[in-house]
């Protein structure tokens, strides 16, 4: 491979992150005589929408994560660089890489998602651990199966409850359907295989600081989502921010409650995108771009997908979907295209919304596409059907449908495995 500071001809395209956004710009970045460099600090494309399945033992990882050179091996002209972004150069056209050498630039993409904020509160992060990466969802799975496992020889009632009680903070569809498959588990799919305990027992508390669950669905779906929470043995709490985190439990208000799992889904900041360049961010950490997605004064910049502030016209802010990530990042491309080869470019980019979608356990969903509103079982399959034709890849969409379809008739889960050694067995006594 040639190394990073390689200054070969062509117009030498380089983009941050192979999330979403990002390898949408480079999938319709198509053009004579430019050469692309894609990089990750990982080796795999992650299919976020679906990661909550991993952690609650629904899906393999291998289901929702590809590996980002086998995504571009027929396309000479993009190379994939596995490295760690530290500094971004914007007089020198230069990205920092904390295991290489600067690597240079013409035109530079950043679409670096974003990560778990705790609103400083970072101290919370080792007792509640977010969802973000493969290690997020496989350290949330072993937490789960194995506080179901020491609630099996645990003697003390108190410490049995405290095993038995989930808190997922954060009521949001990642929220709410973490809430869901736990309540499955615990109340459908569990319950013959344990002897010593009753798994229906457990106790799994939703908490939303908010006035209510899914705060950006239509008050009648957000309603059907608290019902069907509530038959799988959820307890919904609105209205009241989490106070306290600590190994033993969460502190809701003046109210402690004793639980040795607790998952955070309440909020996330940007990258350090922002910081990289020395530009304006919103609150979030987010860069604030210009109409067509690039950074001002600086119009070979471009930040798209969850780095990126982004304004419509009406003057609401784009959301941190997935598929506003693909849009910008095609939008980008298009821009780029056009630039490369002297047509005139788009100068705005408009989100086009396509609708939103949670599900809430198997056979329970809510899907909003403005005047048409669904729940129930028919919500249900739409949402499956929608996030099947996303996945990339024909074998990816087969395997996802065959262990749903799998898991959705035998009630049993494809991937109910402790992977990582739990620190509890390393404990003396």
């Amino acid at each position: 491979m040639k190394p990073a500071t390689d200054t070969s001809e062509g117009h030498h395209v380089v983009v941050i992150g192979a999330g979403f956004a990002g390898l949408a710009a480079v999938k319709n970045l198509r053009a004579k005589g430019v050469r692309i460099t894609v990089i990750d600090q990982r080796n795999h494309h992650l299919f976020q929408p679906l990661l909550y399945q991993v952690a609650t033992t629904i899906l393999p990882t291998s289901d929702v994560a590809w590996p980002i050179r086998s995504l571009f091996k027929h396309r000479p002209d993009v190379t994939t660089l596995l490295a760690r972004v530290v500094g971004v150069d914007k007089d020198a056209r230069t990205v920092h890489l904390a295991n290489a050498e600067p690597l240079t630039y013409d035109t530079l993409i950043i679409g670096t998602g974003a990560r778990h904020s705790y609103f400083g509160n970072d101290e919370w992060e080792a007792a509640a651990p977010g969802l973000k990466s493969l290690e997020d969802a496989t350290t949330i799975r072993k937490r789960i199966l194995s506080a179901f496992e020491r609630a099996e020889v645990a003697d003390d009632p108190a410490e049995r409850a405290a095993l038995l009680t989930f808190v997922i903070v954060g009521a949001g569809p990642t929220g709410v359907e973490l809430a869901g498959i736990i309540g499955e588990l615990a109340h459908r799919i569990l319950p013959k295989e344990f002897r010593r305990i009753d798994t229906r027992q457990a106790s799994i508390h939703l908490v939303e600081a908010g006035p209510k669950v899914l705060p950006f669905f239509p008050d009648p779906l957000s309603e059907y989502a608290v019902s069907a929470l509530q038959r799988l043995g959820v307890t919904v709490t609105t209205g009241q921010a989490v106070t306290g985190i600590a190994s033993h439990g969460v502190r809701i208000g003046d109210t402690e409650i004793p639980a040795r799992t607790v998952l955070w889904a309440a909020g996330v900041t940007a990258s350090p995108a922002a910081a990289w360049l020395g530009v304006p961010s919103d609150r979030a950490g987010r860069v604030e771009v210009q109409p067509d997605l690039s950074v001002p004064g600086h119009p070979e910049i471009f930040v798209i997908g969850d780095a990126a502030s982004v304004v419509q016209a009406d003057g609401q802010p784009v959301p941190g979907l997935a598929p506003a990530a693909k849009q910008q990042g095609q939008f980008v491309a298009r821009l780029l295209n056009a630039r490369f080869s002297r047509r005139r470019p788009p100068t705005v980019f408009r989100y086009r919304h396509l609708g939103n979608l949670a599900t809430v356990g198997k056979g329970a969903a809510v899907a909003d596409f403005g005047r048409i509103r669904l729940k129930g079982v028919v919500a249900w399959w739409l949402w499956g059907v929608a996030h099947i034709y996303f996945l990339i890849g024909t074998r990816s969409r087969i395997a996802v449908a065959l262990n749903w379809l799998w898991s959705y008739t035998t009630g049993r889960n494809s991937a109910r495995l402790i992977t990582q050694r739990d620190a509890y067995f390393d404990e003396p006594g």
